[in-house]
C-alpha cells in the first residue's frame, strides 16, 4: 500500500514537472516577441519631437523662416492715439477768384508736387482784369512821361507847380493799381510779364501750393465756386505726427526722447516706430488725458492722417528674446518653437525604417515576422524638432520666449506655419500608438 502511494506521488511530479516546462517554454515564446514589438515601438517613437516636411510640403503650407529676435516688450505702457499731419504739412488748393469749374485733373489719392496743375476754371472777369492790366500798364506809362515833361518845366520855371503835383498824384495812383491787379493776376496763375492782348486767357489754371496727396476733391465740373471755396485738399504724409492720449497716473513714466512702437488698430501685423518730442501740459477735455506728441520715423508707407493706431511707450531699454507670437504653439499644456535641424533626403530615412525592420524580423528563435517596406523616394526634406519654451510677456505681434531646451547658436526658427508642423508631428504620433 505504502509502496503504492509513493508511486502516484512521483508519477504525478513528473506530469506536473513537463507541464510546467512545456508552458514556460511558450511563455518564452510570447514574451520575446512582446519585447521585439516593444523595442520595434521604442525606436519608431525615438525623434517623437522631430519631424520632416519636402519642399513640396513647405511650399504648400507656406513656411517662413527667421531668427530670435531682441524686442522691448517689458516695462512699457501701452496707449492709444491718431496719426496727424502737421498744419503746415497740409494745405487748400483755391481759386482765390470766383468762376465755373471747367475740368478736374486729378482724384483722391493721387500724388502732386508744387505748382501741378490740379484744376481749371472760367471766369469773364478774368478776361476784365488782363485787359485793365494792360491798359493801366499803358497809362503808367504816359503818367510817368508827362510828370517827366512837368518836372522839367518846373525846374526850369516854366511850369507851374500845380500841374506838377497833379501829375506826381496821377501817377501814383495808376502805379499803385498797376501793382494790384499785377498781383491779383499772378495769384490766378497769369503772368503778367508776358501779357500781351494776343494772349489774354478766359481759362485759369488751379495748382497745388504744396508737394502731396490729393485727399480730397470738393468740386465738381461745371460747378460754381466762390474765391473762398476749397477746391482740392493736399496732405503731406512725409512729416506724420503721432498723438498718443495718456492718463496722469502714467505722465512721470514718459519723457522726450523715448521710443513709441506702434501699429494700426486696423492692421497690427506691421509694426512702426516713433519718437516722442513733446508732452502736452493741458488735459483732453472729453477724455481727461494727456496728449504726447511724437515724430514718426523710417518708412511711413501705408500711414495716412486720422487713422488709429495702438502704441507702446518703452519705459526702459531692456530687451528680451521674442519670436513672432504665431511662432508659438501649445501642446499638452506646454508651449513650443520649431527650429531647423538639418536637411536629410527621405532615402535616406526611408532605408533606415528598412534596417530596423530587417532587424525585427528574426527573433533569438529564428521567427520571421512580414512586414511592408515603404518604397524609398530621392526627395530632399527639411528636419525641424519642437523646443519648449516659456513663454512670457505679448504685444504687437511678438511674445517673450525663455528656452526651456539650449539650441545651436542662430538657429532658424519657424516663424509662419508652426501650427500645420505640429498637426504632422502630431498625427504621426498617434499613427504609432498601441
Amino acid at each position: 500500500m505504502n509502496k503504492l502511494i509513493i508511486i502516484i506521488f512521483f508519477a504525478s511530479v513528473s506530469f506536473l514537472f513537463n507541464n510546467c516546462k512545456e508552458h514556460t517554454k511558450g511563455d518564452g515564446h510570447n514574451h520575446g516577441s512582446e519585447a521585439a514589438h516593444a523595442e520595434e515601438a521604442h525606436d519608431e517613437h525615438e525623434n517623437v519631437n522631430t519631424t520632416m516636411l519636402t519642399m513640396e510640403q513647405m511650399k504648400s503650407i507656406k513656411i517662413e523662416l527667421g531668427n530670435i529676435e531682441k524686442k522691448q516688450l517689458t516695462a512699457s505702457l501701452k496707449a492709444n492715439g491718431l496719426l496727424k499731419v502737421p498744419n503746415q504739412n497740409r494745405a487748400n488748393a483755391t481759386a482765390f477768384i470766383g468762376g465755373v469749374i471747367k475740368s478736374i485733373l486729378v482724384q483722391s489719392g493721387n500724388t502732386v508736387t508744387k505748382g501741378q496743375t490740379i484744376a481749371t476754371i472760367s471766369n469773364n472777369s478774368f478776361i476784365t482784369m488782363q485787359e485793365e492790366y494792360i491798359t493801366v500798364l499803358s497809362k503808367v506809362d504816359l503818367a510817368q512821361l508827362e510828370f517827366n515833361r512837368q518836372n522839367e518845366l518846373q525846374q526850369g520855371n516854366a511850369g507851374a507847380l500845380k500841374n506838377l503835383q497833379i501829375t506826381e498824384t496821377e501817377l501814383k495812383i495808376l502805379k499803385s493799381r498797376k501793382a494790384s491787379l499785377k498781383k491779383q493776376l499772378e495769384l490766378i496763375g497769369i503772368n503778367p510779364l508776358t501779357l500781351t492782348n494776343e494772349n489774354i486767357q478766359s481759362i485759369v489754371k488751379i495748382t497745388s501750393p504744396i508737394s502731396g496727396v490729393i485727399s480730397n476733391v470738393m468740386v465738381n465740373i461745371g460747378s460754381y465756386v466762390d474765391g473762398n471755396n476749397t477746391i482740392a485738399e493736399i496732405v503731406d504724409n512725409s512729416q506724420l505726427h503721432l498723438d498718443l492720449y495718456v492718463y496722469e497716473k502714467d505722465l512721470a513714466k514718459l519723457k522726450e526722447g523715448q521710443t513709441i512702437h506702434f501699429t494700426l488698430t486696423n492692421n497690427p501685423g506691421k509694426e512702426y516706430d516713433a519718437d516722442v518730442y513733446a508732452i502736452s501740459n493741458t488735459f483732453e477735455q472729453n477724455t481727461k488725458a494727456i496728449a504726447i506728441h511724437a515724430k514718426v520715423k523710417g518708412n511711413k508707407q501705408g500711414l495716412i492722417d486720422g487713422m488709429s493706431i495702438t502704441a507702446l511707450v518703452s519705459l526702459e531699454n531692456a530687451t528680451l528674446d521674442a519670436v513672432p507670437t504665431d511662432a508659438i504653439v501649445s501642446h499638452e499644456g506646454q508651449d513650443y518653437i520649431f527650429i531647423v535641424t538639418d536637411a536629410h533626403t527621405e532615402e535616406e530615412h526611408h532605408d533606415h525604417g528598412a534596417e530596423e525592420t530587417a532587424e525585427h524580423n528574426h527573433d533569438e528563435h529564428g521567427h520571421s515576422h512580414t512586414e511592408k517596406e515603404a518604397e524609398p523616394k530621392n526627395e530632399k526634406g527639411t528636419s525641424f524638432e519642437k523646443i519648449p519654451v516659456r513663454k512670457g510677456t505679448t504685444d504687437i505681434g511678438y511674445s517673450e520666449i525663455t528656452l526651456l531646451k539650449e539650441i545651436p547658436k542662430n538657429s532658424k526658427i519657424v516663424t509662419k506655419g508652426a501650427f500645420f508642423i505640429l498637426a504632422k508631428m502630431s498625427n504621426k504620433g498617434e499613427g504609432h500608438q498601441h
